[in-house]
């Protein structure tokens, strides 16, 4: 790999409105800060094509609103095949979609598909909870495990794929 090519990270949850929208914002703008938007590509996709077409979860977007991030513009969508050849890395929030999409991924590109939170050595969280049953709380703290996790994610694909 070389320092010229463009990543490509999807993020997947279950339906696509919660944890994996929540996790594109947050990546988005760490990557935008980081001033590689045109080097770092985001998308995000559930398991189940419940909610395709609708915008992330009210209370997602109000959380990430409170923080300076806007989700607006996302719309949930399920996954395809084709994500595995397009995507550099392909990362569940937890470990029943990690099942669910290594069932679906072809052959040879396993090594695409993570957990999120192994990007964040310093939790010990190892699934992003999902908040979609419980109140404002459960919004809050998946954001925090989503921001030290792409932190996480964006210097490890700095150091492997040489972007700076």
């Amino acid at each position: 790999m070389t320092g010229s090519e463009r990543i490509e990270v999807l993020f997947v949850c279950m339906g696509n409105i919660c944890r994996s929208p929540t996790a594109q914002g947050v990546f988005r703008d760490i990557v935008e800060k980081a001033g590689l938007s045109d080097r770092i590509i985001t998308d995000s996709a559930g398991t189940i094509d419940y909610h395709a077409g609708g915008k992330p979860d009210r209370r997602a977007r109000e959380t990430a609103n409170k923080r300076g991030i806007d989700l607006s513009d996302l719309r949930a969508r399920q996954v395809r095949l084709s994500d595995f050849d397009q995507f550099d890395y392909v990362l569940a929030m937890d470990r029943s979609n990690f099942e669910d999409l290594s069932a679906l991924c072809p052959s040879g590109e396993e090594h695409r598909l993570h957990l999120f939170m192994d990007f964040a050595p310093g939790r010990k969280e190892q699934e992003v909870p999902d908040p979609y049953y419980g109140g404002a709380a459960g919004f809050e703290n998946v954001f925090d495990m989503v921001e030290e996790a792409s932190r996480g994610l964006l210097e490890h694909i700095r150091q492997q794929h040489l972007i700076r």
